[in-house]
């Protein structure tokens, strides 16, 4: 999609980052305790801690989202990336995807991991052509993510 921008998180989106968030999780799965805390209060989950959260937008509308949380000095995690229905398919998702991980190089990252399941074959795509590569699910800390991935930036 042209004119998309990148624009960091403002607390009057909040609404925008857990509706979208909310949508995609709800629909395919359940929220978990860690993501009613993250789409509540993502300043104090999430950016307080050392990540961020983006958005994408084109003209006067947020299209979707993407958060990266801080796991440690050279590690972020992409966590709560979504698209509105409306704007799935026409490239929000790498979009999103590629200023995540250029933001994460930004903010001192070598390296960053995402979990996901098997079934989110878009997003699985997605990752793939970001670069990201399978690595061993560790310490389970999601109950709904079967697949953990991780890139060098």
């Amino acid at each position: 999609m042209q004119n998309l921008e990148i624009i960091p998180f403002q607390a009057k989106l909040q609404p925008e980052f857990e509706a979208i968030n909310r949508e995609w999780v709800e629909e395919l799965f359940s929220l978990e305790p860690f993501d009613i805390a993250q789409l509540q209060s993502p300043q104090e989950t999430i950016i307080e801690k050392g990540g961020a959260i983006y958005f994408a937008k084109m003209d006067d509308q947020i299209l979707g989202t993407v958060g990266l949380s801080k796991v440690d000095k050279h590690t972020f995690e992409l966590i709560k990336m979504g698209v509105k229905k409306s704007a799935q398919g026409k490239g929000v998702g790498m979009f999103l995807g590629q200023q995540a991980l250029n933001k994460a190089k930004e903010m001192g990252a070598k390296k960053v991991v995402l979990y996901t399941h098997t079934k989110l074959q878009a997003a699985l795509k997605i990752y793939l052509k970001l670069g990201f590569k399978e690595v061993p699910v560790r310490d389970g800390k999601y109950c709904r993510c079967d697949l953990m991935m991780e890139v060098d930036v």
